[in-house]
């Protein structure tokens, strides 16, 4: 008998092949070449990291030889997420949180929770490629509605509206957006409490970026009309992506959270997977977060500042976002993206096209605000170069 080929899950059935621009830089990579990164979102790897003895100090807490499982995680640790959304207007009881290994992770549990196979969830574009993979690994479709751009970033409300299906089970907002940096202002999260109520939705607020906002910013974890899920971690509240450790945080009508939590407690305790160091160290890491948050305001400021100057008689814009960590170029509808990031490339600089973002319009550039100073300015200083050239 022939050997047969197991069965693969059609859930990940992607299409791996690379494209031209992941090619060209795995093999610049491989060469050694320097290279000037403008895509690059480790703080740690950007100036940006923790001392090691503090760290060290915040997981050597006394509790560590002990095992004592919640489902929900942690209750000082739990505490202190609520203190911490407290910073931010925002009202949360401990016991309407839960702990996860990642932001990523939160997203999975809530779309257990939420969805059946080939239900729909809603989230915004351009955004970051992430829930597409999410959902499929759940079987979940991913549908799409516009932010719109008018000197700010704001969501198309009719457009979301329109959007929703008898499959639809829950709304994503992200403020502020990555890569646009958009917020949420109060008017918006009052009309998508309405929807979702109306509708029988959820509404996931993913806030990752909540500290880099550069107005006051309403969450969703204040949301009280509809059932809500606010989302974060210390990957990006505390620049430690490597401790793998943030929460989801329910907010709603007290009658729809009971009976929400009462089957994600079920789905935390399936895996337990925060750890109990990172679970130790999250009252004292929140509690120390401007450590972090301080100098990484100052980076994005600064490089913020050196993109505009870039963009002084160049053929292009910046649109200006109100947080988050990377800043969008818009050129014009006749650039040709993959080939200025190829083009750049082989000058050493490194960017992402907005396609990779799901922009509705070509000519549209992304970069990462967190590198150096230096190593940002003389990127970004290239780039203008390339944009002049390419305008003629």
């Amino acid at each position: 008998m022939s050997p047969r080929s197991v069965h693969l899950s059609r859930r990940t059935g992607w299409d791996l092949a690379g494209n031209r621009l992941a090619a060209r830089l795995e093999t610049l990579r491989a060469d050694g070449g320097a290279l000037l990164d403008l895509t690059e979102a480790n703080p740690t790897r950007c100036g940006l990291d923790w001392p090691p003895d503090a760290l060290a100090s915040a997981v050597a807490g006394p509790g560590l030889a002990r095992y004592d499982p919640d489902p929900r995680g942690g209750l000082p640790a739990r505490r202190a997420i609520s203190e911490y959304l407290l910073g931010h207007g925002a009202s949360a009881d401990p016991e309407r949180i839960v702990l996860t290994a990642s932001t990523s992770e939160g997203y999975a549990l809530l779309l257990k929770l939420l969805c059946d196979p080939g239900d729909e969830v809603l989230a915004p574009a351009p955004s970051y490629p992430l829930l597409d993979l999410l959902c499929d690994l759940e079987g979940v479709r991913l549908r799409r509605y516009p932010l719109r751009w008018d000197g700010t970033w704001h969501v198309d409300l009719p457009a979301l509206s329109a959007a929703v299906t008898e499959r639809t089970r829950a709304v994503v907002v992200v403020s502020p957006s990555n890569p646009v940096g958009a917020l949420l202002a109060p008017e918006e999260l009052g009309a998508l409490q309405d929807l979702c109520s109306g509708r029988g939705l959820a509404l996931l607020g993913d806030e990752v970026f909540l500290d880099t906002a550069r107005v006051p910013v309403t969450s969703v974890a204040s949301a009280q009309r509809c059932l809500a899920f606010h989302l974060s971690g210390l990957s990006k509240v505390c620049g430690l992506p490597q401790l793998k450790a943030a929460w989801i945080v329910a907010a709603g009508p007290e009658q729809e959270v009971a009976r929400a939590l009462a089957r994600l407690e079920v789905v935390a305790d399936t895996y337990l997977s925060v750890s109990g160091p990172a679970q130790l160290a999250i009252p004292e890491l929140l509690a120390a977060r401007e450590r972090f948050l301080a100098p990484l305001r100052l980076r994005l400021a600064g490089n913020r500042a050196a993109l505009a100057r870039a963009a002084v008689g160049a053929p292009f814009d910046v649109l200006e976002g109100g947080g988050g960590w990377a800043a969008v170029v818009r050129a014009g509808e006749a650039l040709d993206e993959e080939r200025l990031c190829l083009d750049l490339l082989e000058e050493g600089v490194v960017v992402q096209p907005g396609f990779f973002y799901d922009f509705e319009r070509p000519g549209f550039v992304v970069v990462s605000l967190l590198p150096e100073p230096d190593r940002f300015a003389r990127g970004v200083t290239a780039l203008a170069a390339r944009l002049r050239a390419a305008a003629g």
